[in-house]
């Protein structure tokens, strides 16, 4: 059961790169990746790959059946039919207030970005990241930066969640991370079937007590995406 006591039990933060609804049976499933987000019991996820590359690259997940599963889709979409910016989209629990949201744009070779959602939880406000980063381990460094510009982490509240295409488990782009931060470890979560590589990460500010993180391993989400999900239970300290 969700719960957004934030300050006494904390919020569950998660992350999951839903390869656009494809499982590893190749075969696209929006109500798998569905009953994933069920499975992780969080109140706040960051998709990443939530909308088709093609076309009018619309939604993965069928908005209706999001809503169905109880999860208000911050807005973020740029384009009518689709879920965010980039393929990155926010879901957050019914009990969570939206106040606003905006797109970050990212130096990238390719179509890339971030997202930031603006949230309040038991009267306290938050910010909540979500992103998809480079394959170059350059502009990795350099979209941290810019996202660690957008939201400061000595203002709010803040959290980062996504696929950060990290290779490395402390260095490499993690490097553009102040000492106001920090950087997780959930665990291997790439790829699904046999995990290799910590890609999914999250980042918290400094106001935040982490409890727990995990990458959620079961036989739906090892078949549902080439990534598996990770999760962590924060808490605002002061």
């Amino acid at each position: 059961m969700r719960g957004c006591f934030l300050t006494e039990t904390g919020l569950t933060f998660a992350s999951y790169n839903i390869h656009k609804g494809v499982g590893t049976d190749g075969r696209r499933d929006p109500e798998r990746i569905l009953a994933v987000l069920n499975e992780l019991d969080a109140d706040i996820i960051a998709l990443q790959e939530a909308d088709r590359r093609f076309g009018q690259r619309e939604a993965v997940l069928p908005r209706t059946l999001v809503e169905e599963w109880h999860w208000q889709v911050v807005p973020l979409a740029m384009r009518p039919g689709s879920m965010g910016w980039h393929g990155n989209s926010i879901l957050v629990s019914p009990e969570i207030e939206v106040r606003e949201a905006e797109p970050i744009n990212l130096p990238a070779l390719e179509p890339r970005g971030a997202v930031c959602a603006h949230l309040e939880a038991a009267g306290r406000e938050f910010c909540v990241v979500g992103m998809h980063l480079d394959l170059s381990g350059l502009l990795r460094r350099r979209q941290i930066e810019e996202i660690c510009a957008h939201v400061p982490a000595q203002e709010k509240p803040a959290v980062l969640l996504g696929d950060f295409n990290e290779w490395s488990t402390r260095k490499g782009a993690f490097r553009g991370f102040e000492d106001h931060w920090t950087v997780l470890h959930p665990g291997r979560s790439f790829p699904s079937r046999r995990p290799l590589a910590a890609l999914d990460r999250i980042v918290h500010s400094s106001h935040w007590a982490c409890d727990g993180a995990e990458v959620h391993h079961s036989a739906l989400s090892a078949k549902a995406s080439d990534h598996l999900p990770v999760r962590a239970r924060l808490s605002i300290t002061g």
